[in-house]
């Protein structure tokens, strides 16, 4: 029997395992499988998206919250896949059989179609009757008439569920790509959008991002339960993504946070979509839905940012994550751009 030192991937599993345990001891982080396998796969540094989305959480002081861990979880480590992808990938397999079916018997009935017109044309040269010959030819492409259109018919049988896979296909990439919560995109499709939006900003087009936190939400939370705060939060993203335009990105951030991409918008011009989505919140009116009480209104604090060239949307974020937290501590209810840094 070998000792662990004479294990070279012993000994590197078990390091990055210890790390990856004080790690979550120092960030309160119960130690789940699931959670161990996110922290584990960070420190094995085989993830770039996911130490990005750590590193930028832990500078921020976010707190690692249950709904924070699933995320990570479920956006990095096992992207959720629902039964109905497991269902296409069986009905694909089933169709393809029966398709291979179908042109194999479409070759045989060519086959067998092809022979018997040379034998009725063997018959003629040998000087059989010209009607018998004619009777028995539009025999045999009758018959071939009849295969053809049962082949047809399945064809087309099949081509309706090729179409429906491919729209169970879309529907499912469609959720693993949305917050299940507030129907905006996650944080893998999130990172997907500012990696392209980036690419484009680098050419010079401006590129502006906001992130907008719900003030006191712990607070709310705790006083009408989180029922409500889910609630609340599904609102504030419909008004999120009502107020953004068609060609930008609505996404959930993290917990309350929640975060707008606007490529082709420069820093004004975001700061006054910012503007109208804090303002609509403020308006809006919050009734607990099982008992029709009205609830106090509630505000967000955002901040605005806009790309730099050759920066990374890790820098781009960090800024935009500071102006707002210069707004949460301004007074909140309002929108502080990365210009009010400098001067604060």
């Amino acid at each position: 029997m070998h000792s662990s030192c004479d294990n070279p991937d012993y000994d590197y599993a078990a390091s990055i395992a210890g790390r990856a345990l004080r790690s979550m001891a120092e960030q309160r982080i119960a130690p789940t499988p699931a959670n161990f396998a996110v922290w584990y796969r960070y420190f094995a540094g085989s993830h770039d998206d996911l130490r990005n989305a750590i590193d930028l959480l832990i500078d921020h002081n976010r707190p690692f919250d249950a709904r924070t861990n699933q995320d990570l979880f479920e956006t990095y480590v096992v992207p959720r896949v629902s039964a109905a992808v497991v269902d296409t990938s069986e009905r694909l397999q089933t169709l393809m059989g029966t398709a291979m079916e179908f042109l194999t018997t479409a070759i045989a009935d060519n086959r067998s179609q092809m022979q018997a017109i040379s034998e009725v044309a063997d018959q003629g040269k040998a000087g059989v009757d010209p009607k018998a010959l004619v009777a028995q030819l539009m025999n045999e492409l009758a018959r071939a008439a009849t295969r053809a259109t049962r082949l047809e018919a399945g064809f087309a049988e099949k081509t309706r569920e090729l179409d429906q896979i491919r729209d169970s296909l879309s529907r499912s990439e469609e959720r693993a790509r949305t917050d299940m919560l507030t129907g905006l995109a996650n944080r893998r499709a999130l990172d997907e959008f500012l990696r392209k939006a980036q690419a484009t900003a680098e050419w010079g087009e401006p590129l502006s991002v906001l992130m907008l936190d719900i003030d006191h939400f712990k607070s709310f939370n705790d006083s009408y339960g989180h029922g409500v705060g889910d609630q609340v939060l599904r609102l504030i993203a419909k008004v999120l993504r009502d107020k953004v335009r068609t060609q930008d990105l609505s996404a959930r951030y993290g917990g309350e946070e929640l975060m707008a991409v606007l490529p082709d918008a420069n820093l004004a011009a975001c700061a006054e979509i910012a503007e109208r989505i804090r303002r609509a919140v403020a308006e809006a009116t919050i009734t607990r839905r099982s008992t029709g009480e009205v609830l106090p209104s509630i505000s967000v604090s955002i901040g605005v940012a806009q790309y730099r060239t050759g920066e990374t949307i890790a820098d781009l974020v960090e800024r935009c994550d500071r102006a707002l937290y210069l707004a949460k501590g301004g007074g909140r209810n309002r929108v502080m751009t990365e210009a009010e840094l400098d001067r604060a």
